[in-house]
């Protein structure tokens, strides 16, 4: 009886949609794998919303995965994977060549075509984040906070002038010692510790080739031996919060968690607190879980299992006719349409010209009708361009 009774409550979908987890967040850490040179594996990010100075109101932060060196890059509000690019090349490529990897959020500069085209040319491999899971970057995030930090305390009451302050905040942090690796990122890129000030006597002379290889040779096999070490203390610590997830295979359904959804409903606090159940397509990692989401959900399909729960098949045939609420959630923000500007008629089937929020000219797509969900949008085009293919005119066609 009481083996029926959990069974029947762990099928239930009231509960599955309405109750929230009061348990441990699901998941152990999976630390990423660490790089075995200086500049193979990078972090990219961006600080926004800054008070204009000499017109930059962005930073964009890269930092290597190996000696943690950072480069803080001002840029004229959030770059679009073109200026991106641009940035990339200009600033990164001159200095440290290409890369192995980018790993990045999941920004529009990122997921765009132009990015990964780019990427892909010079065969860059591109690591996004899974869907609303900031910690797979955490290393950068971090930094981010350094450096705002920083900038708190030495702008000045106007706050115009952080862009100056940019290079010293940069050797700052570049020659300081890192925690985890017991010595500068400096060091470990160069062999050498900076001179600092002209009355101060360097940190030891600089070396001649042999040894100056020899002791980056050495401050490269200790930095991932310390970075392991490192790893491993995080993974002890951050899984004492944490649980194991649940097995996730193929053709197995599961319950995705609305934490981080727009909900249409009028108040979130009464709203599903999880919705599905869909079908899992994919087992990504141990902890990431591709889902077969329907057309209308304009979602990244790979969620962290933190935000999953599995489905149990309901053991009662009362549960099974119990109604599903509509699915109604707005789309990812990443997909949001910024305008429509023209429409076409492909194969007997009205399309619309998509300018999406966030990406650049080179990202516009043709997507059909039934697929645009904004209704202003569609109204405000067919108003001021009354001649273009549209349901209406379809209808008067016929």
């Amino acid at each position: 009886m009481n083996k029926s009774a959990i069974q029947y409550v762990q099928a239930c979908p009231v509960c599955n949609r309405s109750k929230k987890c009061s348990q441990k967040m699901t998941g152990l850490l999976q630390p990423l794998p660490i790089p075995d040179r200086p500049w193979k594996d990078l972090t990219v990010d961006f600080i926004v919303d800054l008070p204009p100075s000499q017109g930059c109101t962005t930073i964009m932060v890269v930092v290597d995965r190996l000696t943690k060196m950072a480069h803080f890059i001002p840029a004229k509000g959030l770059p679009t994977a073109k200026e991106t690019a641009h940035l990339f090349h200009k600033e990164i490529f001159r200095l440290h060549g290409i890369p192995t990897s980018i790993l990045s959020d999941r920004g529009s500069q990122f997921t765009s075509r132009f990015w990964k085209m780019f990427c892909l040319s010079l065969q860059i491999k591109v690591k996004l984040s899974s869907a609303y899971h900031p910690q797979t970057n955490g290393q950068t995030e971090r930094l981010n906070q350094i450096v705002e930090q920083y900038l708190r305390c030495y702008t000045c009451h106007l706050q115009d002038d952080w862009i100056d302050l940019l290079p010293a905040a940069e050797f700052a942090y570049n020659s300081g010692t890192h925690q985890s690796l017991r010595e500068s990122p400096f060091f470990l890129n160069y062999g050498y510790h900076p001179a600092l000030l002209p009355d101060l006597p360097q940190r030891g002379d600089v070396p001649n080739v042999q040894e100056r290889l020899e002791r980056l040779r050495e401050g490269h096999q200790r930095a991932q031996r310390l970075l392991q070490q490192a790893q491993d203390t995080y993974k002890t610590y951050a899984d004492r919060k944490r649980r194991p997830s649940p097995t996730y295979s193929v053709g197995q359904k599961a319950w995705l968690s609305t934490k981080n959804l727009r909900l249409t409903c009028p108040t979130k606090k009464l709203g599903p607190t999880y919705i599905g159940p869909f079908p899992i397509s994919a087992v990504v990692s141990p902890t990431a879980i591709r889902l077969q989401l329907p057309d209308n959900l304009r979602l990244h399909p790979v969620f962290h299992v933190s935000l999953l729960k599995p489905w149990t098949a309901p053991s009662a045939p009362s549960q099974l006719t119990v109604p599903l609420p509509p699915l109604q959630v707005e789309g990812d923000p990443e997909f949001e349409i910024h305008r429509i500007l023209d429409s076409r008629y492909q194969r007997r089937q009205l399309q619309y010209l998509i300018h999406w929020k966030g990406y650049g000219p080179e990202d516009r797509s043709w997507e059909p009708a039934q697929n645009v969900h904004a209704s202003r949008l569609l109204l405000r085009f067919h108003r001021s361009h009354p001649t273009k293919p549209g349901p209406l005119l379809s209808r008067r066609s016929r």
